[in-house]
C-alpha cells in the first residue's frame, strides 16, 4: 500500500541570504512511502496504520529549523520519518522552495531524498 502526503504547504526561512533568513518563502513538501497496509485496511483502526498526522507533525517540525540547504532540510526529514516508522519502505522525501532566485525566472526548485 502506498500512502502519500501531497503539497505540504509552509512558510519557512530556509536558505544562504539574509533576506531568506529574514522575510521567510514558500516551501512545500511531499512524502511518499509503501508500508503493508492488510492489517489497517481490514480492522480500520489507527493503530494498526501508519498516522499520517505524526509524518505531518515531523515535517512541520523539521521545516521549523531554519537551514542553509534544502539538501540539508530534506535529509532531517527523511531520518525522522524513518527514525519513527521503521515499517516503511521506499520513502521519498521532496522539498520544493518556490521562487528561489527572487526574479519568477524559476517557479520552485525541488530536493528529493529517497530510499
Amino acid at each position: 500500500m502506498r500512502i502519500r502526503l501531497d503539497n505540504i504547504r509552509l512558510k519557512a526561512y530556509h536558505g544562504i541570504y539574509d533576506v531568506e533568513r529574514e522575510q521567510g518563502n514558500c516551501f512545500s513538501v511531499d512524502v511518499a512511502f509503501d508500508f503493508d497496509g492488510k492489517l489497517s485496511a481490514a480492522s480500520d483502526n489507527i493503530n494498526d496504520t501508519i498516522n499520517y498526522e505524526v509524518i505531518y507533525s515531523i515535517v512541520r517540525n523539521e521545516m521549523a529549523i531554519a537551514a542553509n540547504l534544502l539538501e540539508n532540510v530534506a535529509q532531517r526529514i527523511y531520518a525522522k520519518i524513518k527514525e519513527r516508522f521503521c515499517n516503511i519502505d521506499n520513502l521519498c522525501v521532496s522539498v520544493s522552495k518556490y521562487n528561489p532566485f527572487r526574479d519568477d525566472n524559476v517557479e520552485r526548485v525541488t530536493v528529493e531524498v529517497s530510499g
